[in-house]
Parts: structure tokens; sequence; C-alpha cells
């Protein structure tokens, strides 16, 4: 069974950094596309960060401020999260095959004074 499990989320002031870490229970090279989602209250999950075929994707409310990474040693895929925003609060997920792939519980991300 595929578990793909979260950590990392917490509650940051406007202007820090966070790093969410997705920790896989298969190779993270058996996925052609992981990423990153999220979704805040009341809205849909939406795209953060994605890795498909080798290539990376940022949503454009990010670019500059997240960077996503993966290491196979410890089959992580990673998310570093620099400048943080209120409206960047939300749950945060973990996704390894696409939208019909598999998921992770979420963890929390709150930016707040």
């Amino acid at each position: 069974q595929v578990r793909l499990r979260e950590s990392g989320g917490g509650l940051v002031q406007p202007g820090g950094s966070l790093r969410l870490s997705c920790v896989a229970s298969i190779s993270i090279f058996s996925f052609n596309h992981m990423g990153w989602y999220r979704q805040a209250p009341g809205k849909e999950r939406e795209l953060v960060a994605t890795i498909t075929s080798g290539e990376i994707n940022y949503a454009d409310s990010v670019k500059g401020r997240f960077t996503i990474s993966r290491e196979s040693a410890r089959n992580t895929m990673s998310l570093q999260m620099n400048s943080l925003k209120p409206e960047d609060t939300a749950v945060y997920y973990c996704n390894g095959g696409g939208r019909d792939g598999y998921w992770g519980q979420g963890t929390q991300v709150t930016v707040s004074s």
C-alpha cells in the first residue's frame, strides 16, 4: 500500500519560513508526477508546485518564494517556503501520481502575526 506522510507545518509570522517534507512508502521516482497542493478554508484545492518528468512547475503566487525538491535517498519530497504571506495559510497536501493518485493526510500551515 502506497502511503505519503507530510510533516513540517505550523504557525509562522508573515515573512517567515517553513519547510514541508513528504515521505513516501515507495521510491519517489516511482511517480512520474509528484507535487504539493493546498486548500484554504472555503476554497478549492490548488496546485502549489509540481515535478513532472523532471520538469518543475510553480503556481504564479509562489514563484520566487517556494522551492520544491526531491531526495531519493530518503524517499522524500520537500517544499521550502520563504517570505510567507497570510494568504499562504492552508492545509498543504503531498501528491504522488496526479489528482487520481495518492495523497497524504495534509499538514496545516498558518501565517499570522
